[in-house]
């Protein structure tokens, strides 16, 4: 993506000018992943949560066929109206959805790659995608992998989606050559809790190290994304026996309804909220909360490496 074909914010505009520290936040978590109230409320909060921390967010957006990086209260609360009609946008759906002036929510690889144009280092997610549970039949993919990968942005994220295969996913995560490496762990976190069985080779435990790794892969090397795994605060995981229970009962519901492709996501979530009696929602919005407020501190820490 060319750095022009994305309009910034004045506030984006200036912190990137002056050098000062920006996190990408994506906005399908708001249009589709989360319910009123509480999507504008997780938004508010992890705004607050970057800004607290000596960053500036930018929220990701299709606005009327416009990418945009940063926007004003005003457009959130328009993005997410059921009036609006927002999509949910992926990489591969930018292209047609400036060509039809439509509005549209970012997914993580759409965010990641406005963030690389735009030259923003950071971007926060709740989870991203990745290989889906029965993938080996239906092929299916997210292209969030691809485009961390070939992005220059590292995403803080509590592991991937817990509905997906998550061994697949960080074995796909190696193949494209993208580190995954935990923060304060040693474990890749399973969305909704910090447990996954899968452990990880690398490790950071503070702001300054996950700086001075950024600089070695980027500024050095020249490469692509870095994906930070930052587990769910202890005291906001959701009981596993639920959640695992709820995403049985809700994968088998899905699949008789039919449902695929983008539409899988969003539903899967719902349903395992409804079906956990909103235990995982309340750890969706914990989980965050916590991922705005490391990226933030990552992306101070960068920010004062790269200053003479």
């Amino acid at each position: 993506m060319k750095k022009e074909a994305v309009k910034l914010s004045p506030e984006v505009a200036s912190a990137l000018a002056e050098g000062r520290p920006v996190v990408a936040l994506e906005s399908s978590v708001l249009a589709q992943g989360l319910p009123p109230p509480h999507n504008l409320d997780s938004w508010r909060t992890c705004e607050r949560a970057v800004r607290e921390a000596g960053a500036v967010p930018a929220v990701t957006a299709l606005v009327a066929g416009e990418i945009r990086a940063g926007l004003t209260s005003e457009e959130v609360d328009r993005l997410v109206a059921p009036e609006t009609k927002t999509r949910k946008v992926g990489v591969r759906d930018l292209a047609p959805a400036m060509a039809s002036g439509r509005w549209g929510a970012t997914t993580v690889s759409a965010t990641c790659a406005i963030a690389d144009a735009a030259g923003i280092a950071l971007f926060a997610t709740g989870g991203i995608g990745g290989v889906h549970r029965g993938a080996e039949k239906t092929f299916d993919v997210s292209q969030d992998l691809a485009t961390i990968a070939r992005s220059r942005v590292a995403v803080v994220t509590a592991g991937a989606k817990a509905i997906l295969d998550l061994p697949k996913t960080l074995e796909v995560l190696e193949a494209l050559g993208v580190p995954v490496v935990g923060y304060r762990t040693q474990e890749f976190p399973a969305f909704y809790t910090s447990s996954s069985g899968e452990s990880l080779e690398q490790r950071v435990d503070d702001p300054g190290s996950a700086a001075a790794l950024l600089r070695a892969r980027w500024d050095v090397l020249g490469e692509g994304g870095v994906l930070f795994a930052n587990p769910i605060p202890a005291e906001a995981e959701a009981d596993p026996e639920v959640v695992a229970r709820a995403i049985d009962e809700a994968l088998v519901l899905a699949d008789a309804q039919g449902i695929k492709g983008k539409a899988v996501t969003p539903y899967l979530l719902a349903e395992v909220a409804r079906r956990s009696g909103g235990e995982s929602l309340r750890a969706n919005l914990a989980l965050l909360a916590s991922n705005a407020r490391v990226a933030a501190e990552i992306a101070v820490a960068y920010a004062l490496r790269r200053r003479p």
